[in-house]
């Protein structure tokens, strides 16, 4: 291969391991918990063996170019042994010592749960199109598209889909989950560290796929616990006049049958929980940033944001939307 060529073909092998790692802060090679670590150790043993298969592989067609035109040799000549070696003996070494490593990393990324461990802390995750609902059983607790878990404390997540298939997939704490009609799968998700950790469906699920994302939030356990407490609570009663007028903007639409606020008679099921819709960090599955903006133009034209999502426009008028926003902006 010449100098150019070898140039030319470097952003494609670059590329190419990027694709398959992950890139940003959705990555595996970046991990945050023991799970995501070995995950991380088994992909570069992964990486230098299927190198070295593709390596000897390429060498022995090489070879065989070059031999092209002499005659076959009956028996074992240095040729036929070095055939045997390189493009049997290597390979199978190489190919049973990965399916041994992968082995290894299983009882991290799938642990057993003892009797010791079934009160520890279970979170539900319903994936839906295209949204995430995550709700704490036991704890009151349901919101939308954030799942918060405490640093260095075994979490188990409930994976579980209400249309179609799905996957649950936090490159940086363990391996994906699938999420099959009919079916509850679990991982167990454990950070070493603080932080904040994107997560996607893995699985292609429809139109907006690829904008059906969400966010782990790792925090030391004396925060979780305060978060946990708040989201609990119900709704802030409106602390003014406006407040209260925007709240029954929201009572009087038909927003109230898809969307629920905890302490008020909107009880829907279908869309995400609202109760501390301020307090959250995106809207629409991380599609767009949680600002009055964005707010205001996903309650107007869903579809323009995110096309084929299951929630229809409004048609408030300039005044009902700015009240609206008002009280919505309240909710923390």
């Amino acid at each position: 291969m010449t100098r150019i060529g070898a140039r030319a073909l470097l952003p494609t092998v670059v590329g190419a391991i990027g694709v398959t790692a992950g890139c940003g802060e959705q990555t595996t090679l970046d991990p945050a918990s023991h799970a995501g670590s070995d995950i991380s150790s088994l992909w570069w043993a992964m990486l230098v063996g299927s190198t070295a298969v593709t390596v000897v592989v390429v060498l022995l067609v090489f070879i065989a170019i070059l031999r092209r035109r002499g005659e076959g040799v009956a028996g074992w000549t240095p040729g036929t042994v070095f055939v045997a070696v390189a493009g049997v003996a290597i390979p199978l070494v190489v190919l049973v010592a990965l399916f041994a490593a992968t082995l290894a990393v299983l009882p991290a990324t799938a642990p057993a749960i003892s009797k010791d461990d079934r009160g520890r802390l279970t979170v539900m995750v319903t994936g839906r199109q295209w949204f995430w609902d995550v709700e704490y059983p036991g704890e009151g607790v349901r919101t939308a598209n954030e799942l918060h878990i405490p640093v260095g404390i075994p979490v188990t997540v409930e994976a579980r889909t209400a249309d179609v298939i799905h996957s649950f997939w936090v490159p940086r704490l363990n391996r994906k989950i699938d999420m099959i009609p009919g079916r509850t799968n679990t991982l167990t998700l454990e950070a070493d560290r603080a932080g904040v950790f994107r997560g996607q469906c893995s699985e292609f699920c429809g139109l907006q796929h690829a904008n059906m994302a969400f966010r782990v939030v790792a925090e030391e356990p004396d925060r979780f616990r305060a978060w946990l407490t708040a989201q609990a609570e119900p709704a802030v009663p409106p602390a003014s006049a406006r407040l209260e007028e925007g709240r029954q903007v929201f009572l009087g639409s038909a927003c109230v049958y898809c969307h629920r606020i905890a302490g008020t008679n909107a009880t829907g099921e279908i869309g995400p929980d609202l109760t501390h819709l301020a307090s959250r960090r995106a809207l629409a599955a991380e599609t767009i940033p949680n600002s009055r903006g964005y707010l205001a133009g996903w309650i107007l034209d869903p579809q323009h944001l995110k096309p084929g999502n299951k929630m229809p426009g409004t048609d408030l008028d300039g005044g009902q939307l700015q009240v609206l926003l008002d009280y919505l902006e309240s909710l923390r």
